[in-house]
């Protein structure tokens, strides 16, 4: 039985109804992405080690590739899907540290992870560089942050303009999430010591189907 450890915060924004929605839409409504993204994530995930932080883990979908004797802390704004968290950590026999927060404002000490994890989150903060800075912050010289993310399509295509055009509406219906947001030049320019990663089609809706993963590594 896994045991979860949760830190109450005062979470503004969304009505409680629509945060209620939301976390109910990605806990039942993701598994074929899931299905189709899984070895991408096998492989992304296959070091981790030690004290990992997960920015916006939602309903749970990465704890499955996580070795067990790692120090997870999860931090979520959404209270609706802490349920679903925790019932899938219990599901695998995961021990995990969840909290409430945003990821502008990491309530983690200085220096003190091996890693951080976000999947699919980037896109729907408020501030990226902030969030970046954050992540930069918490990690340990040499940590590493792993990323698997829906970003803007090349200039000039047909989808970024209909990216743009759609954004004001998407934004509204998914939770903040802009669709048309270039998160690996953010990436390139944040002071990682060195940012690899790929872009990729993920089996999506052509609006989120430009993907990027990889991994940016803190300076020694």
């Amino acid at each position: 039985m896994a045991k979860i450890h949760t830190v109450a915060s005062n979470i503004k924004g969304s009505p409680d109804w629509y945060k209620r929605l939301f976390a109910w839409m990605m806990a039942h409504g993701n598994a074929k992405y899931e299905e189709e993204i899984a070895d991408r994530k096998r492989a992304l995930f296959a070091q981790l080690h030690g004290n990992v932080l997960e920015i916006g883990p939602g309903t749970g979908p990465n704890l499955s590739y996580y070795p067990s004797d790692i120090h997870w802390i999860g931090i979520e704004p959404n209270p609706f899907m802490h349920p679903y968290l925790q019932q899938e950590a219990e599901r695998l026999g995961l021990e995990i540290d969840l909290r409430s927060g945003d990821a502008e404002h990491l309530e983690v000490e200085d220096n003190s992870m091996d890693a951080v994890v976000s999947t699919l989150v980037l896109c729907s903060v408020n501030n990226l560089a902030a969030v970046l800075q954050e992540v930069i912050r918490v990690l340990k010289p040499g940590g590493c942050f792993f990323f698997l993310e829906h970003v803007a399509a090349p200039q000039g295509t047909m989808l970024r303009r209909i990216q743009h055009g759609i954004k004001p509406l998407w934004k509204t219906l998914g939770d903040g999430c802009h669709p048309d947001r270039e998160t690996w030049l953010a990436l390139e320019n944040a002071g990682f010591e060195q940012v690899d990663y790929q872009h990729f089609r993920a089996n999506l809706p052509a609006i989120v189907s430009p993907q990027i993963i990889g991994v940016a590594v803190k300076k020694l």
